[in-house]
């Protein structure tokens, strides 16, 4: 007669204490990118909110926020003070909170598009040596429909790549995902890849105007950016009504 089969056997994969014990702990260095207008910077909150309430220690930071603050902002008006990274080497900013006697359970990089491909070697470096789990949050590719330096080199690092899903649409209704750099109401081809701006309409632009050293800014001068899909973007399409077709001021 066949013996009956060992209900034990369904646990046969999970390690014995002990086993579990010489498993590495390890951090883990997450990539979560969209297009503008997507949800970047309200997720990077959510999740750093989310963390702390489970009483890990975070550090909070940016490069070159689209307000020009130390701080990480969405457009549904949620803010928090961060740390601006310049050319720092990120595992001293670390080494620092160490040396005050602060932990460091995790990172919230947002704006990650413009880090450097040495700095986010130094995050990969974070995650795998002291256990600090990192998250991203930026934009693949720039005005150009090329990828930034820093996105490029966190497609190849990360442990996790996760494209946000809030969808961003095309005036047209087709998903978008290239970040159209606009003036006087033409795509702009050419220039610095590093420009910050909003996203705001020329229409509103022209209305308010921006002011830079008594000078206020004009559509002919203002730079914005949309949202278009593939075939607009090249086309260079920004829809049938430019002056009323701004993008939702989102996050």
């Amino acid at each position: 007669m066949d013996a009956l089969p060992d209900p034990t056997d369904a646990l046969s994969a999970v390690p014995v204490a002990g086993s579990r014990r010489s498993t590495p702990v390890v951090g883990h260095l997450k990539f979560f990118f969209g297009p503008m207008d997507c949800g970047k910077s309200t997720l990077a909150l959510q999740i750093d909110h989310n963390n702390s309430r489970q009483g890990r220690r975070g550090l909070l930071l940016v490069r070159h926020d689209r307000s020009g603050r130390p701080q990480i902002s969405s457009r549904i008006g949620i803010t928090r003070e961060a740390a601006e990274i310049r050319d720092d080497d990120l595992r001293r900013l670390v080494r620092a909170e160490w040396a005050e006697g602060r932990r460091v359970d995790y990172l919230i990089v947002d704006e990650a598009q413009f880090l450097s491909p040495e700095q986010v070697e130094q995050l990969s470096e974070l995650a795998d040596d002291v256990q600090v789990d990192v998250y991203c949050f930026g934009l693949a590719t720039d005005f150009r429909g090329e990828m930034f330096p820093g996105s490029r080199r966190l497609f190849e690092l990360a442990d996790e790549l996760k494209a946000i899903q809030v969808e961003v649409l095309c005036w047209c209704g087709v998903p978008g995902r290239f970040n159209a750099r606009v003036r006087a109401g033409r795509v702009i081809r050419a220039g610095d890849t590093v420009l910050v701006a909003d996203t705001v309409s020329d229409t509103e632009q022209h209305r308010s105007g921006t002011e830079s050293n008594g000078v206020t800014d004009t559509t002919e001068t203002t730079v914005r950016y949309q949202v278009l899909c593939r075939r607009h973007f090249r086309l260079g399409d920004l829809g049938p009504d430019v002056a009323q077709s701004g993008q939702l001021r989102l996050a």
